[in-house]
């Protein structure tokens, strides 16, 4: 389940249009810092921080933000 998931945002990270790609506040990337976050606490609870993430992406938010 975990590889599924992976290689469904590395898909979006080829072919999603680059505005979209280019609008995250945050270092590393939302898909990044999902992937880190799925190896780290497992597919369920990764994908969990990563959506909570995907969240607070917008203004004033942003900086570094490692899992």
């Amino acid at each position: 389940m975990k590889n599924i998931i992976i290689y469904f945002i590395h898909l979006y990270q080829k072919y999603a249009p680059q505005d979209l790609r280019n609008s995250c506040r945050f270092e590393p990337t939302c898909s990044n810092y999902m992937i880190m976050a799925i190896y780290k606490y497992g597919t369920i609870k990764g994908c969990f921080y990563g959506m909570k993430r995907l969240i607070r992406c917008r203004y004033p938010n942003g900086g570094y933000d490692f899992p």
